[in-house]
């Protein structure tokens, strides 16, 4: 490649390689990031942070230590590489804000988040914070007090939430590699709208430690990225046990990346049907018959109560995040977004039984899904009901239903997420004339291999991939 700057269209595993053989500085590989950030970001709103000195220090650093021969810095898996955070982790001289108002006055974080700190470990480089919904409570990333992020792939669209940053900083080219969080839905949402890849691991996999929660039962953190060899990657190089996570599972590490391969080979797959059939527009439907083709799938199953297990998910979500934000609510209600505070103070109104009931259906769908996996290895799902809706869309069309649109962006993951599967959403292009829409897929919990190895067999067959958007 002739210039620093071209290297931002390959992926992190490229970025790295290229440094390590001396092609390209650390120094000039963030510094290309940081120009195209500040080329673009207006137009885009993905940073509500840019880190440049920090990432320049540790830009020379790194560079210093090649240079004098460092034999273990040279060998580091993620050398180089620039890449950001959803603005509810800790980042070290920066308040948390979780993309609110009421967080602005407090101080600012004392140390990175363990999942950061991990991925700097290996050699990447942090550039900044991205915009996401306030309290990580939505589906598009229009945020009020940030301004509303935009989808690269056409401004006038969302990029999805409530990591849209998270996803719209990959798609414009800004870095390879972020981290943000899954609830209801907040990775594979915005890896659907603006065509990247993104993994929520399973519930209890990498810890939480030092992010700003929003349903401690719910809440998962993950990667985004450009392929899916950054997916497994990076996520390799975040396992490890956290006591200070109460929700992370002591588990040995289970190194994904060198399993990629193996490819679909010998596995069981099925699309789910049904529900995510229903529930879905034509540009969904194809992307799942563009997969499934692909791997050669014809199987088709069904799981029962998906629509039950949504809204359980929506009664826990409100119930449980109401709850951690009723201090504010009672005292700097005016200061929340008004679709947010209404929704949490609708969540504190619910009644105790509702929830206990949730959590019942909760249980019984965990265990419908665990049949299902006894007689197949990943299931294959539409990721979002259809592609990007513009800024400021109040109202959907899902196959006859007329559905508001925010929430509904989430039919597809809601279900998922209250189970704590692991998924990978993979990106396909073709199936709306201009935009992406992904494919879930998923497996039995701590089989992150198996969703990383078939979503890499479809960036390797051509049928999912993340291009950076061109901005024009």
């Amino acid at each position: 490649m002739s210039g620093a700057g071209d290297w931002l269209a390959a992926d992190a595993v490229a970025m790295a390689h290229a440094v390590r053989e001396r092609q390209l500085s650390v120094t000039q590989l963030v510094g290309a990031s940081l120009q195209r950030i500040a080329e673009t970001d207006e137009r885009v709103n993905a940073f509500t942070d840019v880190t440049e000195d920090r990432a320049l220090r540790r830009a020379e650093q790194l560079d210093a230590k090649l240079a004098a021969g460092n034999d273990s810095v040279a060998a580091l898996p993620l050398l180089g590489v620039p890449f950001a955070a959803k603005n509810l982790f800790d980042i070290a001289g920066i308040t948390t804000l979780a993309g609110s108002k009421i967080e602005r006055g407090k101080p600012a974080a004392t140390r990175d988040s363990p999942l950061i700190e991990r991925l700097e470990a290996a050699g990447a480089v942090l550039v900044g914070a991205l915009n996401m919904d306030e309290y990580a409570y939505g589906f598009t990333t229009e945020n009020s007090h940030e301004g509303p992020c935009r989808n690269p792939h056409d401004l006038s669209r969302v990029a999805g939430g409530s990591s849209g940053g998270s996803a719209a900083a990959i798609a414009a080219g800004q870095v390879p590699l972020t981290l943000g969080s899954d609830t209801n839905g907040s990775i594979r949402v915005p890896s659907s709208l603006c065509g990247t890849f993104g993994l929520k691991p399973t519930y209890g996999r990498l810890p939480r430690n030092r992010s700003y929660p929003f349903v401690a039962s719910l809440d998962h953190l993950g990667p985004f990225a450009r392929s899916a060899r950054d997916l497994a990657l990076s996520y390799d190089l975040m396992q490890g046990f956290d006591p200070h996570d109460p929700a992370c599972v002591e588990r040995p590490h289970e190194a994904t990346a060198g399993l990629l391969d193996q490819g679909a080979e010998g596995l069981r797959i099925a699309i789910l049907g049904g529900y995510f059939h229903d529930n879905a527009k034509a540009e969904a439907q194809a992307a799942v018959t563009r997969a499934a083709d692909a791997l050669g799938v014809r199987r088709e199953l069904h799981l029962p109560e998906v629509a039950r297990a949504r809204a359980a998910a929506f009664l826990i979500s409100n119930s449980q995040g109401s709850n951690l934000h009723l201090p504010d609510l009672k005292r700097r209600a005016q200061d929340f977004e008004p679709l947010s505070r209404d929704r949490f103070l609708a969540g504190a109104l619910l009644p105790a039984t509702w929830v206990q009931q949730a959590q019942r259906v909760r249980r019984w769908f965990g265990l419908q899904a665990a049949e299902l996996f006894k007689d197949v290895d990943v299931l294959i799902a539409p990721a979002t009901p259809c592609v990007a809706p513009g800024i400021g869309t109040e109202w959907i069309e899902i196959n006859g239903q007329h559905l508001p649109a925010r929430p509904s962006l989430g039919l597809l993951t809601q279900p998922i997420s209250c189970i704590g599967l692991p998924v990978c959403a993979a990106p396909i292009w073709g199936c709306h004339p201009t935009l992406p829409i992904a494919v879930q897929i998923i497996a039995a919990p701590w089989r992150e291999d198996l969703v990383l190895r078939v979503g890499h067999a479809l960036q390797q067959a051509g049928i999912a991939h993340s291009p950076i958007a061109s901005l024009a």
